[in-house]
């Protein structure tokens, strides 16, 4: 997972998500996401959440995160290996 500025930790996750009013739909967080900058990577991970609705950051991240480790290999491997 990346970390730092731009990358996938629950704090940089959370600020693209600033403004958001919970309860919120994954429509909400989307759209959220994308005003605020979210790269093609983090708006790929919340449009693959399971839930359509969310109580709070904390339902958001946890959804996040498993989605996020089942992406992660297709995602973090742009390019085949050759076999």
């Amino acid at each position: 997972m990346t970390r730092g500025v731009g990358g996938t930790s629950p704090a940089n996750v959370q600020a693209h998500l600033k403004g958001v009013h919970y309860p919120a739909t994954k429509k909400d967080l989307t759209a959220t996401a994308k005003r605020n900058g979210a790269s093609p990577y983090i708006l790929h991970i919340l449009e693959r959440m399971p839930e359509d609705e969310f109580g709070g950051p904390q339902d958001v991240m946890k959804a996040y995160g498993e989605v996020e480790e089942e992406a992660e290999p297709e995602l973090k491997s742009p390019q085949k290996k050759a076999g």
